[in-house]
């Protein structure tokens, strides 16, 4: 079983769901973290030494340690974790890491707003797209759509009706 993190909530509720499948399944649970250099695989061609990849690999090993102290802090996860710290796109690196047609691939969905989708390609598109084994998207919370909501709101500064917050 291997899931795909970064930190973000989205992504802890696809950790969860991986670790609860893992545990259904006995098997083992791989959390890959994909990262790239600044400036993606041309800056690190261009202008990062040896010194500056290593300082990227070393942040990527602690937000690593930190999304996997922040998912379990509360209760272990009742499987067998490994980490893997991966430096490439996180599409690609997730459906490398699954290369099994016994692996399940466990992804969350992210934030989908028009402007991200032209920064940023979708990850579980691409693993959909790519995988050669079976693929979980995990879709983001109802707590987490009405977050996003709220936020959104309050950077364009509507009011909040009093009618929205009844049952």
């Amino acid at each position: 079983m291997v899931v795909g993190v970064t930190g973000t909530l989205g992504s802890l509720a696809a950790l969860h769901r991986a670790a609860a499948e893992a545990r259904v399944r006995d098997a083992e649970l791989r959390v890959v973290l994909a990262w790239q250099a600044p400036g993606g695989e041309l800056g690190g061609r261009n202008g990062l030494g040896p010194c500056a990849l290593a300082q990227c690999r070393t942040a990527a090993v602690e937000r690593l340690r930190e999304v996997l102290d922040t998912a379990f802090r509360a209760a272990k996860p009742g499987v067998t974790l490994a980490g893997l710290t991966v430096r490439g796109a996180p599409g690609a690196a997730l459906v490398d890491a699954a290369r099994g047609v016994e692996d399940i691939l466990v992804v969350g969905t992210g934030s989908r707003a028009p402007l991200r989708r032209l920064l940023r390609p979708s990850v579980a598109r691409y693993c959909l797209a790519h995988a050669a084994c079976p693929v979980l998207v995990v879709p983001p919370s109802p707590l987490q759509v009405e977050f996003d909501a709220a936020h959104r709101r309050n950077f364009w500064r509507i009011p909040l009706d009093p009618r929205e917050l009844a049952p």
